[in-house]
Parts: C-alpha cells; sequence; structure tokens
C-alpha cells in the first residue's frame, strides 16, 4: 500500500483503515458531536494521535492495537426461496436478502518495557466499554478498503492467537454482524419482492441505463461516506487537543 499513495494519503489510511476503523453509534457516543466516536477515543489515544498528525505524523507504532479485516466478508448475501411456488417465473426470481458480516483482526502485541500491565489495563477498558456500548443500545460502523459497514451489531470477540506466537492473547477477531434494521432498508427490500411477484421484473428487457444510474448512486453514497467518516474523526481529534 505504501508504494501507491502519498505520505499525507498514507496517514489517512491507516487511521481509517488500521488504526480506527471502528466507529461507535449511538450507545455511547450520543452526547458526541456527530453521534461517532472512534474506536482509539476509549483508550484515550485521540490526543496523542492529533499531536503526532500536528508536528511528527502519526505512526502505527504509537498504537497498542491495530486491526485488518478477515477473510470471509460478505458484501452480498442472498437466499434462494425453496418452497413451493405457482410460477416458475416467481420461483427463479425469490431472492431472499439476509445480513452481512464481518470481521477484524485485532493486534495487541507487547512491545516495550512495562507493556504487559498496559495491555492488561487498556483491553480491560476497552472491553468494558464495548460492553456499556453495546448494553446502551449502540451499534458500530466499520470501515473496511472495499466496502463501509453501518449499523453493525458486536457478536464476539475471541481469542484467535497462533499456538505457535510466544505471547499469549496477541490476536482477537473481532465479529460483527449488520442486520436488515433499518424501516426504509425493510420497505426497499418488500418492495423489490412485490414488483417481483406483480410481474415488473419479468416482463420486457432490462434496462441498462436504470442500471448505471443506480451504479453512480452507490458509487456517490459510498464516497460521502468516506469524507463524512475522516470529516467526523478530524472533528474529534481537533477537539483533543
Amino acid at each position: 500500500m505504501s508504494n501507491y499513495l502519498s505520505a499525507p494519503l498514507r496517514d489517512v489510511y491507516d487511521l481509517a483503515f488500521q488504526v480506527s476503523p471502528i466507529i461507535l453509534t449511538g450507545g455511547l457516543s450520543s452526547n458526541v458531536s456527530g453521534g461517532a466516536l472512534p474506536i482509539i477515543a476509549l483508550l484515550g489515544q485521540l490526543k496523542p494521535f492529533a499531536e503526532g498528525l500536528v508536528f511528527n505524523g502519526p505512526s502505527l507504532n504509537d498504537f497498542a492495537f491495530r486491526y485488518l479485516p478477515q477473510p470471509g466478508a460478505t458484501a452480498i448475501n442472498n437466499s434462494i426461496a425453496t418452497y413451493p411456488f405457482a410460477s416458475q417465473h416467481v420461483a427463479g426470481n425469490a431472492y431472499i436478502e439476509e445480513p452481512l458480516n464481518i470481521s477484524l483482526l485485532m493486534i495487541c502485541p507487547v512491545n516495550q518495557k512495562g507493556g504487559y500491565i498496559e495491555k492488561l489495563a487498556l483491553f480491560t477498558a476497552l472491553r468494558n466499554a464495548l460492553k456499556k456500548h453495546i448494553e446502551s443500545g449502540g451499534t458500530f460502523a466499520i470501515a473496511t478498503p472495499s466496502l463501509l459497514y453501518d449499523h453493525c451489531l458486536l457478536t464476539t470477540m475471541t481469542d484467535v492467537t497462533n499456538a505457535g506466537t510466544k505471547q499469549q492473547q496477541v490476536a482477537w477477531q473481532i465479529d460483527f454482524h449488520r442486520p436488515l434494521i433499518s424501516r426504509q432498508e425493510a420497505i426497499q427490500a418488500q418492495n423489490g419482492l412485490m414488483d417481483v411477484y406483480q410481474g415488473k421484473q419479468l416482463n420486457g428487457d432490462p434496462s441498462w441505463s436504470s442500471g448505471a444510474a443506480a451504479t453512480g448512486k452507490a458509487i456517490d453514497g459510498a464516497a460521502n461516506k468516506v469524507v463524512g467518516l475522516l470529516n467526523t474523526t478530524s472533528g474529534i481529534l481537533s477537539k483533543g487537543l
């Protein structure tokens, strides 16, 4: 990645996708301006990061935890209905949209003197803050290089450290579940299925112009989310100084 990005852009990439790709929404962040809280705020690292960003440039080595998206994340997850249908046309178009899943590997090695005590304190604080956020109805937004996942629920946090590693509990897998929770999404899914039943998608030729327009809107929406994420993080960082 470093060969394809300038230093400033690489710093932004590291912040968004490796240092703090988890954004808390609702819950603990309800009283925060913008309603979003980067996970590094739970570890008291906003001010040190902001100072490094202004004076020396941030470094991944300055942070106790780093995050990497794991293989197996779903971007589209549909099931095909298997119950009997009166029409083969309807049966062939009976998709059922399923929730999405995304997992991050949190790497937290000890690499400095006194690090074991610091790690115990930081990890305990992080775990307790996440539990409180979840219990208060909070959700999560996850930034990955390919897709932004919003309205996610944290399901499990599991030690996946390799047995051959000299340090214990160095790697933790955090699993998120992205359900269809918004009213608007539920309405869209229902309307799409009703269009199939009513024959609107079974007659006539496909509209490639409509598909292109939908794709353009999706790209614009994703870009706006990236800008919003970075603006939110930058705003919180500036207040930490």
